[in-house]
């Protein structure tokens, strides 16, 4: 039978936010059957709480942005894949400040707090993944993604970017654990050096650096590389974790240049289609 799951103790880390540039120390604890994934913010009064579904979504600009009331996170993608990919059901996420470590901007962290922690099976069953029984497309100019029935998780992208090392790259995983940690955990965050001032003048980045961001400038990767194809890797690491506010899925994702504004919303349109 397959029962749902928690982390099996408590586990911290403390790190740097990528877009905050604040230090954040970030707590897993086990949770109950049926409470899902939630982030409780401890640096704020009463330590409001923000589940981790899709009707909480209130931003995409450059990072997927949980709110309710004045529980605010962002940049929760990373973690939530890791979280969707590895089968845990059910964790309160206590973070001090905004947003989560960055880390050295993959999942590989995340999966590595899950070994320390444990993971615990606990009595109740799962519920059934979400059945996509009939297409679901999100489109944008020169963009879309798409879900398409399927029997298991499997995503399909297509990344085209006109930097000269990069152009159009290809993925195509069924996402299952081991696929998770071996081929798509480890890919990076990407970034561009003519790309920085502006987003710093957005607030953002502020914690990018290449300890934790695969850089590009004009013509050179600044950054070894731990994939040739890192960037469509850590595009597909996004989309699991943007679609996971949707819930378990049972569905065939196929993306072209999509970003966290389509995955969110694609993820919205699934809760619908289910209800």
């Amino acid at each position: 039978m397959d029962r749902q799951t928690t982390v099996a103790s408590r586990v911290t880390y403390t790190g740097i936010g990528l877009h905050s540039g604040r230090d954040v120390t970030i707590a897993l604890n086990p949770a109950p059957a049926g409470s899902g994934i939630e982030f409780a913010r401890t640096d704020l009064t009463g330590i409001p709480r923000v589940a981790a579904k899709a009707i909480n979504v209130t931003n995409t600009l450059r990072a997927t942005t949980l709110e309710a009331g004045e529980a605010r996170v962002f940049t929760v993608e990373h973690l939530l894949a890791a979280f969707a990919a590895m089968g845990i059901d059910n964790c309160l996420v206590e973070i001090s400040s905004v947003e989560p470590p960055a880390a050295d901007g993959s999942s590989l962290l995340f999966l590595k707090l899950f070994e320390t922690a444990g993971i615990k099976v606990l009595s109740e069953l799962r519920r059934p993944p979400i059945i996509i029984k009939q297409a679901i497309t999100v489109r944008y100019p020169e963009k879309f993604i798409t879900i398409l029935p399927y029997d298991g998780f499997r995503i399909t992208f297509t990344s085209i970017n006109p930097h000269p090392l990069l152009g159009v790259q290809f993925g195509d995983y069924e996402i299952t654990p081991e696929v998770f940690a071996r081929e798509l955990a480890p890919a990076r965050t990407i970034g561009f050096m003519h790309e920085v001032e502006a987003l710093k003048a957005q607030g953002l980045a502020l914690g990018g650096s290449l300890d934790n961001v695969v850089v590009y400038d004009d013509e050179n990767c600044l950054t070894q590389l731990r994939f040739s194809d890192e960037l469509v890797r850590h595009k597909i690491l996004d989309v699991i974790g943007d679609l996971a506010l949707a819930g378990r899925i049972a569905g065939h994702v196929i993306a072209v240049k999509s970003s966290h504004a389509l995955n969110t919303a694609l993820a919205k349109e699934i809760v619908k289609a289910s209800m």
